[in-house]
């Protein structure tokens, strides 16, 4: 629970709660499971503070500094944190669902098995953190930066990843059902097993990466560079590869059944 003291601080406003904090610097402040809902938090500092099953429902949390904060279990739905730094923060199981995070630094935070879902994270840097089994269903990831992030078994479905950073992030066994993820960089990707189906990729840039045994059925793959792309074993029956540059692609055993095809001029 809450200490008492820290709560009646943090209630008094920006100014009291700044200056206690730096003549306090030893002390970690305990805001756990306190109902902080729709309270205006906007540019606080919020470092390293326990916030683990904190309600901030509908709260304030423009360019706060969150970064390093324990805010797993918490409660942000459709909170406000653009610009926020979320960066080495702990939202293991939050409630993220239709939360602002435009802009915000999650960068090296944790989010194993938060709700995402619907949330606006339009040109975050999310790079290297830990989305394992997140649910980003519907959200908004364009422009992010998601280099190395670690998204296995993510749910991105209808997620809008268009553009973003993919370089390196590990998406083993994630789902992107019909994502809109045109021009999207995926350098080195790790799409092992993941659902492809029905996903956008026209124009992305998939050079080198692994999609092995990954299900491409009906995806738009036009204009794709999948040079040196491993797809052992994937389906991409009924996909588009139109105009894609498939050279030095591995296509062992890739089910191709009513696939188009790129020109064959491409293949050499």
């Amino acid at each position: 629970m809450a200490n008492r003291e820290h709560l009646a601080l943090l209630k008094a406003g920006a100014v009291t709660w700044i200056e206690w904090r730096e003549k306090n610097p030893q002390i970690e402040p305990d805001l756990s499971a306190a109902n902080l809902q729709g309270d205006n938090f906007r540019g606080a500092n919020l470092q390293g503070v326990n916030l683990s099953k904190v309600d901030l429902g509908n709260a304030l949390l423009v360019r706060a500094n969150l970064s390093g904060a324990d805010l797993s279990s918490a409660n942000l739905y459709n909170a406000l944190l653009i610009e926020a730094n979320l960066s080495n923060a702990n939202f293991s199981v939050a409630n993220l669902s239709g939360a602002v995070l435009t802009q915000a630094d999650l960068s090296h935070a944790n989010f194993i098995g938060a709700d995402l879902s619907e949330a606006n994270l339009r040109g975050a840097a999310i790079a290297h953190a830990n989305l394992i089994g997140t649910d980003l269903r519907g959200a908004n990831l364009r422009d992010a930066d998601l280099g190395a992030a670690k998204l296995i078994r993510a749910n991105l479905s209808f997620a809008n990843l268009i553009e973003a950073n993919l370089i390196a992030a590990d998406l083993c066994e994630a789902s992107l059902y019909e994502a809109e993820v045109l021009g999207a960089y995926l350098y080195k990707t790790e799409l092992y097993k993941a659902n492809l189906n029905k996903v956008h990729l026209s124009g992305a840039y998939l050079l080198q990466a692994n999609l092995s045994e990954a299900n491409l059925s009906e995806a738009d793959l036009s204009w794709t560079n999948l040079r040196g792309a491993n797809l052992a074993g994937a389906n991409l029956r009924g996909a588009n590869l139109r105009g894609a540059d498939i050279r030095g692609a591995n296509l062992n055993g890739v089910n191709l059944q009513e696939a188009i095809m790129p020109d064959a001029s491409k293949h050499h």
